[in-house]
Parts: C-alpha cells; structure tokens; sequence
C-alpha cells in the first residue's frame, strides 16, 4: 500500500507514535509519505520507500495568523495526486482530519477517492477539541472520517462523552519495539548519573501542568528520606522553572539532575530504578510504556488510559491523582527491598510486550484494507 501520514513532527506522543508506525510500515513493504511541516524528529533517515513532504505555509499580510490547514488540504491532494497514494492516516483530529477532510472533497471533485483513518491520541479531544469554538469541527472530522481509532479504551470513552460521536471508534493502543530495548550498556555509564548505592528516579514528559511536575519532586523528595538516590528529569515545558524552584526550596539540588530534552532516553531509562507519572491525564501513557519495556516498574496516577498499560501491583503501582503519600509509600515498597524491586522489574518488562509493535502493526493494516475495500465501493456507487 500507498500510506500517507500526517501527524506532529515533534517529541510528543502521538508525533513519537506516527512516526514509528511509518517505519514499520515500510520495513513491510508499504510506500510511506509523511506529510507535515518539518521532518519528524523520529525519523531516522529517509529511504527508498519512506519520503517526506514539507509543508509550507506562504506569507501573507491578510492574514494575521497563516492558514496552515489550507496549506495542508492543497498538499495532500497534491501528493495524493502525484504519488498515487491510496489511503491517509491522519494523528489528531484538530487540524489534520479537518485537512485532510477537505481534501478528500477535493480529490473527489476530480473522481479520485481516497479512505482516511484518524487516529485520536488526546489532548484533540480531551484538551482542545472539548473548547467550544473547536467542538463542532472536531465533531464534523470525526464523523466524516472513514475509520476512526483511539489510543485507549479511556479515550474513546472521553471521546463519546464529549461529542455526538455516529462513528465506530476502534481501540488501537499505542505500541514499542520490544526488540530494540536489549540492553547492553556498561556499568561505568550509570555512574555518570549516580553512585553505586544509590538508586535511580526518572521522570519523562513535556513539562506542563497537566503532568504534575511539583508532585514528581514532592514524590522524590519523601522517598530519598528514606532510600539513598538520584532524581533525573528528563523534558523541557512551561513547569520546569517552578520545578527547579521547588527543588532549590527542598534543598535537594544536589540529588536533581535536569537533563532537558533528550534523543537518549532509553539510555537513561535503561538504568532507572523507577519511574514516576502522577499525571492530572494521560489518554495512554506512553512515557510508562517506554519506561516498562526497559524493566523499570512505574509509579502513577491511575487516570486516563494508565491503569490500561501500568498494572496495579504487577508493574508498579496506581494512585488516585495528588495522593503524594500513597505514591511515596509504594515507591518505597519497591525500591527498598532488592528481591522485590528485581520482580517488579521483570514484571514491567513482561507487561509491556502486551503492547509490542508486531502485534499492533498489524491491526492498522488490516484497517487501512478495509478502509480501501469500503471506499472502493462507494466510487462504484458513484459511477
């Protein structure tokens, strides 16, 4: 197959999620186009059968803010046209189903039809498409899609409650390379980051407030009372100044370690202990996913998708939002007994191959088949 991807190029989760779908995709034989405004920063290098179209948005003083969806519309139906490609798969709803919604009418125009899945990861539903001025037109793109997939059981029950949803939303969970995450790094590594004795807490996000930043250190800060370690966050966001702050107030600095963003995470990770997530929401959790395939057992809010990949007392441990002292007391029961931390470790890692790409991958092709199939005959309606 022909497949276009459009999806944010940048470190969040749904552009992490596109962008590796791609990849996999292509090592099985599909021509993948990803369509958006900078190369994505997963992406490892172009190939024969991966390509990568630039999106850009001219100038112009009319407007105040430039139109980015028209110029998306007026490039997918140019490489829809140019490259023959035969079905969209498009991340979030907000902008680019719209796009790609209305450039389905236009290729249509010219007697080209072409399926578009939609894939919903979140905050387009959750965040900015539940925003009144937006409401309507992530109703409209959701319906007008030809599949619609949500990355959690969570979300699309959000997504449901919403909006006057007339689609079927199938759940296709976010996924990870099982296979990449053998590690072999050396001892020497890890002492970069800490001292033989002491343990390793990590924390991956983008920094704002729905994270919960402050409760990250707050965790940290009760647990190293008791169990001798270092705190490694690791992201750049509008919180990791007050984060500091706090950090600066507890008296800590010495045991915080603020990396910023990071293409080295799974380094990181690899030599975590545990890792903390008490996030306000989280439509699925990839952070924890990634932090799981790596053996690191994960401590979390059980809000959103978590409690769907973070399972309770085999991986790590859920808590209800806030509960600072609950998380603390449960991060302290795993780290502070070898044995047991050394089985929620495995735990992790066996958990997380539920999730692996293999067995996802495939569900995606089979929709995009579909997708193909239905719209196939609804051409033949037409003609």
């Amino acid at each position: 197959m022909k497949i276009g991807i459009v999806c944010y190029p940048t470190f969040g989760g749904s552009g992490v999620v596109a962008t590796e779908l791609g990849m996999e995709l292509s090592k099985r034989g599909h021509e993948i186009h990803f369509i958006t405004y900078k190369q994505p920063v997963r992406l490892e290098q172009l190939t024969g059968n991966i390509k990568f179209h630039e999106v850009t948005v001219p100038e112009y003083p009319l407007f105040h803010f430039q139109p980015y969806e028209l110029a998306l519309s007026s490039k997918l139906v140019n490489m829809v046209k140019l490259h023959e490609i035969e079905v969209l798969h498009v991340h979030y709803a907000i902008p680019h189903a719209y796009a790609g919604y209305m450039a389905k009418k236009i290729l249509e125009e010219e007697g080209i039809y072409i399926p578009m899945v939609t894939t919903l990861h979140g905050t387009d539903i959750t965040l900015v498409g539940s925003h009144p001025f937006y409401k309507p037109a992530v109703t409209f793109s959701i319906n007008n899609s030809d599949v619609v997939t949500s990355v959690s059981q969570s979300l699309k029950d959000d997504t449901l409650n919403l909006f006057k949803i007339r689609k079927e939303i199938e759940v296709v969970p976010n996924f990870i390379d099982v296979s990449k995450f053998k590690t072999g790094f050396t001892d020497c590594q890890r002492s970069l980051m800490a001292e033989e004795d002491e343990k390793i807490i990590s924390h991956v996000s983008n920094f704002r407030a729905v994270k919960r930043i402050t409760d990250v250190i707050k965790i940290y800060y009760n647990i190293q009372k008791t169990i001798k370690s270092k705190l490694i966050m690791v992201g750049e966001g509008p919180e990791k100044e007050l984060a500091e702050a706090l950090v600066q107030e507890l008296g800590i600095q010495n045991n915080v370690i603020f990396l910023g963003q990071s293409n080295e995470v799974d380094k990181i990770l690899c030599f975590s202990d545990l890792f903390l997530l008490p996030s306000e929401k989280e439509s699925f959790g990839l952070a924890a996913l990634e932090a799981m395939v790596n053996g690191v057992p994960v401590i979390s809010s059980n809000s959103g998708g978590l409690p769907e990949v973070n399972i309770h007392g085999y991986s790590g441990y859920l808590s209800n939002v806030g509960d600072v002292d609950e998380m603390t007391e449960n991060g302290i029961k795993i780290l502070e007994n070898e044995t047991t931390l050394a089985k929620f470790k495995l735990n992790a890692r066996e958990q997380a191959k539920n999730f692996d790409l293999h067995k996802i991958v495939p569900i995606y092709e089979a929709l995009y088949e579909k997708a193909i199939l239905e719209i196939e005959k609804e051409k033949e309606k037409a003609e």
